[in-house]
Protein backbone atom coordinates (compact mmCIF):
# COMPACT_ATOMS: atom_id res chain seq x y z
CA UNK A 1 0.00 0.00 0.00
CA UNK A 2 1.18 3.43 -1.10
CA UNK A 3 1.01 6.05 1.24
CA UNK A 4 0.12 9.77 -0.04
CA UNK A 5 1.76 12.45 1.31
CA UNK A 6 -0.64 15.03 2.31
CA UNK A 7 0.51 18.64 2.82
CA UNK A 8 -0.50 20.93 5.50
CA UNK A 9 -1.74 24.29 5.37
CA UNK A 10 -1.46 24.51 1.46
CA UNK A 11 2.50 23.57 1.65
CA UNK A 12 3.50 21.29 -0.51
CA UNK A 13 5.11 18.20 0.91
CA UNK A 14 8.92 18.23 1.46
CA UNK A 15 10.15 15.61 -0.57
CA UNK A 16 8.93 17.80 -4.02
CA UNK A 17 10.27 21.05 -2.29
CA UNK A 18 13.45 19.40 -2.03
CA UNK A 19 13.43 18.16 -5.66
CA UNK A 20 12.59 21.16 -7.07
CA UNK A 21 15.02 23.11 -5.17
CA UNK A 22 17.79 20.62 -6.72
CA UNK A 23 16.53 21.17 -10.41
CA UNK A 24 16.50 25.14 -9.54
CA UNK A 25 19.96 25.60 -8.99
CA UNK A 26 21.50 23.23 -11.26
CA UNK A 27 19.28 25.17 -14.01
CA UNK A 28 19.61 28.60 -12.91
CA UNK A 29 23.33 28.07 -12.50
CA UNK A 30 23.48 25.90 -15.80
CA UNK A 31 22.00 29.26 -17.74
CA UNK A 32 23.63 32.05 -15.67
CA UNK A 33 20.70 32.86 -14.52
CA UNK A 34 18.11 33.16 -17.81
CA UNK A 35 16.46 30.14 -16.84
CA UNK A 36 14.41 29.89 -13.56
CA UNK A 37 14.83 32.63 -12.58
CA UNK A 38 11.29 33.59 -10.85
CA UNK A 39 8.82 32.24 -9.09
CA UNK A 40 4.71 33.10 -9.62
CA UNK A 41 6.42 35.82 -11.83
CA UNK A 42 8.72 36.97 -9.40
CA UNK A 43 12.55 37.09 -9.00
CA UNK A 44 14.83 34.41 -7.34
CA UNK A 45 18.17 34.67 -5.96
CA UNK A 46 20.06 31.76 -5.19
CA UNK A 47 21.14 32.05 -1.81
CA UNK A 48 24.53 29.82 -0.35
CA UNK A 49 25.20 29.30 3.11
CA UNK A 50 26.35 26.93 5.87
CA UNK A 51 23.92 24.34 6.84
CA UNK A 52 23.68 24.57 10.98
CA UNK A 53 23.99 20.48 11.00
CA UNK A 54 25.93 19.76 7.91
CA UNK A 55 28.37 22.51 8.25
CA UNK A 56 28.26 22.19 4.44
CA UNK A 57 27.62 25.12 2.03
CA UNK A 58 23.87 24.90 0.85
CA UNK A 59 22.26 26.62 -1.72
CA UNK A 60 18.63 27.26 -2.70
CA UNK A 61 16.85 29.65 -4.54
CA UNK A 62 14.59 32.07 -2.97
CA UNK A 63 12.11 34.75 -3.56
CA UNK A 64 13.63 38.33 -2.97
CA UNK A 65 12.95 41.73 -2.43
CA UNK A 66 15.38 44.24 -4.28
CA UNK A 67 16.27 47.55 -1.73
CA UNK A 68 19.52 49.40 -3.06
CA UNK A 69 22.75 47.59 -2.12
CA UNK A 70 20.31 45.28 0.37
CA UNK A 71 18.12 42.33 -0.28
CA UNK A 72 14.92 41.08 1.71
CA UNK A 73 14.42 37.11 2.35
CA UNK A 74 10.98 36.44 3.88
CA UNK A 75 10.79 32.85 5.71
CA UNK A 76 7.18 32.26 4.88
CA UNK A 77 7.49 28.85 3.62
CA UNK A 78 3.68 29.17 2.09
CA UNK A 79 2.57 29.73 5.77
CA UNK A 80 3.70 26.71 7.46
CA UNK A 81 3.55 26.47 11.38
CA UNK A 82 7.14 26.32 11.39
CA UNK A 83 10.06 28.23 10.05
CA UNK A 84 12.14 26.41 7.06
CA UNK A 85 15.31 24.91 7.70
CA UNK A 86 16.77 28.26 5.95
CA UNK A 87 16.12 30.16 8.57
CA UNK A 88 17.85 28.50 11.08
CA UNK A 89 21.20 28.16 8.76
CA UNK A 90 21.03 31.92 8.88
CA UNK A 91 20.52 32.17 12.45
CA UNK A 92 23.61 30.35 13.30
CA UNK A 93 25.80 31.40 10.38
CA UNK A 94 24.74 34.83 8.80
CA UNK A 95 26.76 35.22 6.25
CA UNK A 96 25.72 34.11 2.85
CA UNK A 97 26.36 34.87 -0.78
CA UNK A 98 23.81 35.99 -2.80
CA UNK A 99 23.36 35.16 -6.86
CA UNK A 100 20.72 38.08 -8.37
CA UNK A 101 20.34 39.61 -11.56
CA UNK A 102 23.71 38.18 -12.50
CA UNK A 103 25.39 39.62 -9.75
CA UNK A 104 26.89 37.71 -6.78
CA UNK A 105 27.51 39.28 -3.72
CA UNK A 106 29.12 38.37 -0.13
CA UNK A 107 26.68 39.56 2.40
CA UNK A 108 25.33 39.21 5.77
CA UNK A 109 21.74 38.48 6.74
CA UNK A 110 20.26 39.48 9.96
CA UNK A 111 16.45 38.93 10.98
CA UNK A 112 14.42 42.40 11.16
CA UNK A 113 12.29 43.07 14.36
CA UNK A 114 10.31 45.68 15.76
CA UNK A 115 8.95 49.02 13.52
CA UNK A 116 11.50 48.65 10.76
CA UNK A 117 9.97 44.79 10.49
CA UNK A 118 6.57 46.87 9.98
CA UNK A 119 7.89 48.83 7.15
CA UNK A 120 9.98 46.26 5.36
CA UNK A 121 7.02 43.74 5.63
CA UNK A 122 4.92 45.88 3.78
CA UNK A 123 7.54 46.66 1.07
CA UNK A 124 7.80 42.57 0.84
CA UNK A 125 3.58 42.41 0.46
CA UNK A 126 3.85 44.87 -2.38
CA UNK A 127 6.11 42.84 -4.16
CA UNK A 128 4.52 39.68 -3.64
CA UNK A 129 1.06 39.96 -2.30
CA UNK A 130 1.22 36.11 -1.38
CA UNK A 131 2.84 36.97 1.51
CA UNK A 132 0.35 38.48 3.28
CA UNK A 133 -1.74 35.23 2.45
CA UNK A 134 0.48 33.02 3.91
CA UNK A 135 0.70 35.34 6.99
CA UNK A 136 -3.14 34.02 7.65
CA UNK A 137 -2.24 30.55 7.24
CA UNK A 138 -0.02 30.56 10.56
CA UNK A 139 0.12 32.02 14.23
CA UNK A 140 4.13 32.64 13.78
CA UNK A 141 5.46 35.90 13.29
CA UNK A 142 7.08 35.36 9.81
CA UNK A 143 10.66 36.64 10.04
CA UNK A 144 12.17 38.99 7.64
CA UNK A 145 15.94 39.10 7.07
CA UNK A 146 17.91 41.67 5.86
CA UNK A 147 21.26 41.06 3.38
CA UNK A 148 23.23 43.70 3.61
CA UNK A 149 26.68 43.66 1.39
CA UNK A 150 29.87 42.51 3.39
CA UNK A 151 32.40 45.25 3.06
CA UNK A 152 35.83 43.80 1.14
Amino acid sequence: MVEKTKASNGVPPGWLVKLFTRINVMVYRGSRGRLMNTLAGRPICLVEMIGRRSQKTITIPLMYVPDSERVYLVASQGGAPRHPAWYYNLIDNPNVVILAAGTRRAMRAEVIEGSARSKVWRRCVECYPEYEVYRTRTDREIPVFVCRPLMS
